[in-house]
C-alpha cells in the first residue's frame, strides 16, 4: 500500500513539499522575461497570465523532479548530498510520490489549458523533454546539459505565448548560452564532489575537469556576447525606447564572475537556485540588474 509506511504518522506534508522542490521554482522566473522586455509588466491582465504560466511551469517541473527522484532513488542514496532527498532517504514512499506527481500534473494541465493552446503545447513539450532527460538524455555527454538548456528556452517561449508577445532572437540565444554555462558549472561541481566515490552517474565519467573548464569558458563568453548584442539590437532599442541597456552589462559580468568565484573558490553546489538564495553578493547583483533595467525602460512604460 502506498501509505503503509506512513499510516501511523499521517501524510508527511513537509517531506512532500520537499519532494516538489519549491526552492527550484525560482528557475521558472524566466517566463516573466518576455513580459518585462515587451513592457507589459504594468498590465494587470498580462501579469496575471504570466503568474499562471509561472505556476504551471513550477508544477510541471515538480512532476519531473519526482519522476527523476523515483528513477534515481537507489543511486541518490549513495550520493553525499542527494541521499537526504525524501525518496532516497525513505521519508516518502514511491506510491505516495506517484500520487503527488499525478495531482501536480492535473493542476499543471488545467492551468496550461486555461492559459492557451500554444502555451499548453510548450508545457507538454517541456514535460516530454524532461522525461527524455530523466530516462535517457542525462546519460549522454553534452546532450544532458543541452537538454537542460532547452528547458530554459521553453520557459522563455512559454512566457511569450502566455502574454502574447514575440521572443527576441537575442533573448533566445542569451538564455540558451547562459543555461549551458550554469549546466556545465553544475556538472563540474558534481564531478569533483563524487570523485573517487561510488554511485557516480555514468555520464560524469565522460567529462573531465579540464573539459568542463573549457565548456564553461566558451558558454560564458557566448552568453555575454549574446546579451551585449541583445542590448544594442536596433529592434530592441526601438521597442524599449532606450539605447542605454548596454550599461547593465557590468552587472551581468560581475554576476558571472561572482558565480565562477563561488564555483572555483568556495566549492559551491553549482545549483543556481541554491546559490542565488544563499549568496548575498549574487542575490544583490541580480536585484540591482533588475532595478537598473526597470529604470532604463521606465520612461517608455510611463509614456
Amino acid at each position: 500500500c502506498a501509505f503503509s509506511r506512513n499510516s501511523s504518522e499521517g501524510i508527511p506534508m513537509r517531506d512532500i513539499l520537499r519532494l516538489l522542490r519549491p526552492r527550484h521554482w525560482i528557475k521558472n522566473a524566466f517566463v516573466f522575461a518576455p513580459l518585462v522586455f515587451a513592457l507589459r509588466f504594468t498590465d494587470p491582465a498580462s501579469l496575471l497570465r504570466a503568474g499562471i504560466a509561472f505556476l504551471a511551469f513550477s508544477l510541471a517541473s515538480s512532476i519531473v523532479y519526482i519522476i527523476n527522484d523515483l528513477a534515481d532513488r537507489e543511486a541518490d542514496s549513495n550520493h553525499p548530498a542527494k541521499k537526504q532527498r525524501p525518496l532516497a532517504s525513505g521519508a516518502v514512499s514511491p506510491g505516495l510520490a506517484v500520487i503527488t506527481a499525478c495531482l501536480a500534473g492535473l493542476a499543471a494541465l488545467m492551468l496550461a489549458l486555461h492559459t492557451g493552446r500554444d502555451f499548453a503545447v510548450v508545457i507538454g513539450i517541456y514535460i516530454l523533454l524532461n522525461l527524455a532527460y530523466s530516462f535517457r538524455l542525462k546519460h549522454l555527454v553534452l546532450l544532458d546539459v543541452m537538454a537542460i538548456a532547452a528547458g530554459f528556452i521553453l520557459r522563455i517561449l512559454g512566457g511569450g505565448f502566455a502574454v502574447g508577445v514575440p521572443v527576441s532572437r537575442w533573448l533566445f540565444l542569451t538564455t540558451f548560452t547562459l543555461a549551458l554555462f550554469l549546466g556545465f558549472c553544475k556538472r563540474r561541481n558534481e564531478l569533483l564532489l563524487i570523485e573517487g566515490t561510488g554511485g557516480q552517474r555514468p555520464v560524469l565519467g565522460q567529462y573531465s575537469e579540464r573539459f568542463l573548464d573549457q565548456l564553461i569558458l566558451i558558454s560564458a563568453t557566448l552568453a555575454v556576447v549574446c546579451y551585449a548584442l541583445y542590448t544594442i539590437d536596433a529592434e530592441v532599442v526601438t521597442r524599449l525606447g532606450t539605447p542605454h541597456l548596454l550599461y547593465t552589462l557590468p552587472l551581468v559580468l560581475y554576476g558571472l564572475f561572482r558565480y565562477l568565484f563561488l564555483i572555483y573558490k568556495k566549492a559551491a553546489s553549482g545549483d543556481p537556485a541554491e546559490m542565488l538564495l544563499r549568496d548575498p553578493g549574487l542575490f544583490v547583483t541580480i536585484i540591482l540588474w533588475g532595478a537598473l533595467v526597470l529604470l532604463l525602460i521606465w520612461p517608455r512604460v510611463a509614456g
